[in-house]
C-alpha cells in the first residue's frame, strides 16, 4: 500500500529520469579505454561491447554496449587500418571517444565518434616488449636466431593456409626460378588468422619436429589480402616454440609494414611470402656460386698439375736415350776405383794381422804344452795313490777277500750252513762250503 507522501512513477518516467541523469555534460565526448568484444558490422553500422577486465586479465569487471554509426564508421575503419595495420576487431585494446545515450526501450548505449590508434599501437608494443623480455629472461630469445642455414638449403617445410594467396606466390617464386634449382617442399597446413592461429601454427611445428631430419628449414608465411588478426601472432607460447625450434625458421607474415613478435625470435625475417622465396633462392645461388668457384679452382689446379707432369715427362723422355750409357760408364768408374782401393789397402792392413796371428800362435803352443805337462804329472801322482790303496795291492800283501753270492763277507753270522763261499787271493780263488 502506498501512502500519500510516496511518489509513484511510471516505468517511462523512471527511464526518463535515468536518461536525464546519465546524459549530461560529464558523459559526452569522453575518452575511454577498453577492450573490444563481439565486434560486428550490420547495415553499415558497427556494433560491439566495450569490456574491462581485472588485473588477472580473466574476470570482466565492466561492460557496456557501443555503436559506431554509419556516418562515422567508414572513416574510423580506414584510419584505424592505415595507422595500425589491424582491423577494428575483437580482442584489441582501444581508446575511443564516446557519448553516453539512454533510450527508454533499448537502455544505455555508448556512441563512438573517434578512435585513437596510437593507444592500440602502444598496447601492442607493450605486450610485445613483455613477451620479448620474458623470452630473454628465460634465455631462449636468441636460440633460433643463432642457428645457421645448412648448405645447401633445399628441403623446405612450409606452414601456411593451403588456399592463401601468399602461399601461391611463394611456390611460384620458388619453383619458377631461372637457375634450374630444384627444391623439396611440403605444406603443413595451419590457420593463419583468428584466435586459433597461434595454436594451429604450434601444432604444425610439432608435426615438422616429428619428421626428424627431413627438412633444412621452416618457412612460416601468411597469405595475402587483409592484414587483420596479426594480434594472434603476438603470442608468448607461439614465440617460445619458434625461439626454441631446432631448425632455422623464416617468417614472412603479412605485408611489408607488418611486424609481429615472431619477427624478433625467428632466424630470418622477410617482408612478404615472395621475399621468403627470394631469400631461399639467394641462399641456393650463393651455394651454387661457391660450387662453381670450387670447380674452377679444382680445374685450374688440375691443369697446373697436368702441365707440370707433361714437362717432367718431356724431360725424362729426352734423358732416356743417353741415361743407360751414362749410368754404365759411371758404374765402371766406381768399380775401377774400388779395385784400386782394395789393391792398396789390403796388403797394408793384412801384414800387421799376420804378425799378430803368428805371435798368438806361439803363445798358444807354449801355454798348451805347459798345461799338458802339469796334467800329466798330476795324473801320475793320482795313479800311484790308487795303486797303493787298490784291492789288488792289498791281496799282494797276503790278504784275501771272501764273498758269498757276490757279496763280500764282513761278518761270519751273515753266512749259513751249506752256503757256497769264494775266497780270492792275489794269485787265484778257492771255493768252499760252510759246514
Amino acid at each position: 500500500m502506498t501512502t500519500p507522501s510516496e511518489t509513484t512513477l511510471s516505468l517511462l518516467q523512471l527511464q526518463q529520469t535515468v536518461q536525464r541523469m546519465v546524459t549530461n555534460h560529464a558523459t559526452q565526448n569522453v575518452w575511454v579505454t577498453a577492450e573490444l568484444s563481439d565486434v560486428a558490422e550490420r547495415g553499415g553500422h558497427c556494433y560491439m561491447e566495450l569490456i574491462q577486465k581485472d588485473d588477472d586479465g580473466i574476470t570482466t569487471v565492466a561492460k557496456a554496449r557501443a555503436t559506431i554509426w554509419a556516418n562515422n564508421w567508414p572513416r574510423i575503419r580506414t584510419q584505424f587500418m592505415q595507422s595500425t595495420g589491424q582491423r577494428f576487431a575483437t580482442g584489441l585494446k582501444v581508446m575511443v571517444r564516446v557519448s553516453v545515450s539512454y533510450h527508454p526501450v533499448y537502455g544505455m548505449n555508448m556512441v563512438i565518434s573517434a578512435v585513437n590508434p596510437d593507444y592500440t599501437m602502444g598496447d601492442m608494443l607493450r605486450r610485445r616488449r613483455e613477451i620479448l623480455m620474458r623470452l630473454h629472461n628465460e634465455g631462449i630469445l636468441e636460440m633460433n636466431r643463432s642457428l645457421e642455414f645448412p648448405c645447401p638449403t633445399l628441403r623446405i617445410a612450409v606452414i601456411s593456409a593451403p588456399e592463401a594467396a601468399g602461399y601461391g606466390d611463394f611456390m611460384h617464386q620458388l619453383y619458377g626460378n631461372g637457375y634450374n634449382l630444384r627444391f623439396n617442399t611440403k605444406l603443413y597446413p595451419a590457420i593463419m588468422q583468428g584466435e586459433k592461429a597461434a595454436s594451429s601454427v604450434i601444432a604444425a611445428l610439432d608435426r615438422i619436429a616429428s619428421d626428424g631430419d627431413s627438412w633444412d628449414c621452416v618457412v612460416i608465411i601468411r597469405g595475402g589480402g587483409s592484414t587483420s588478426d596479426l594480434s594472434s601472432f603476438e603470442n608468448y607460447e607461439l614465440a617460445s616454440n619458434v625461439a626454441q625450434f631446432p631448425l632455422p625458421i623464416i617468417v614472412g607474415i603479412g605485408h611489408e609494414r607488418d611486424i609481429t613478435v615472431l619477427d624478433y625470435v625467428a632466424c630470418q625475417r622477410v617482408k612478404t611470402p615472395t621475399a621468403a622465396a627470394e631469400f631461399l633462392l639467394n641462399l641456393a645461388c650463393e651455394e651454387l656460386d661457391r660450387l662453381r668457384t670450387l670447380t674452377s679452382d679444382i680445374l685450374r689446379v688440375a691443369n697446373e698439375c697436368i702441365s707440370g707432369a707433361r714437362e717432367q715427362l718431356a724431360y725424362f723422355g729426352g734423358q732416356l736415350p743417353v741415361a743407360p750409357v751414362g749410368t754404365i760408364h759411371q758404374a765402371e768408374r766406381r768399380l775401377n776405383a774400388a779395385t784400386l782401393s782394395l789393391a792398396t789397402i789390403c796388403p797394408r792392413r793384412i801384414q800387421p794381422l799376420h804378425a799378430r796371428i803368428e805371435l798368438y800362435g806361439n803363445a798358444i803352443t807354449t801355454a798348451v804344452t805347459a798345461a799338458i805337462d802339469r796334467h800329466r804329472s798330476r795324473l801320475e801322482t793320482i795313479k800311484q795313490v790308487l795303486d797303493a790303496i787298490s784291492p789288488e795291492a792289498t791281496l799282494r800283501r797276503g790278504y784275501s777277500i771272501t764273498s758269498c753270492r757276490g757279496k763280500i763277507i764282513t761278518d761270519p753270522a751273515s753266512v749259513h750252513h751249506g752256503d757256497e763261499i769264494v775266497t780270492q787271493f792275489a794269485s787265484g780263488t778257492i771255493q768252499s762250503t760252510v759246514r
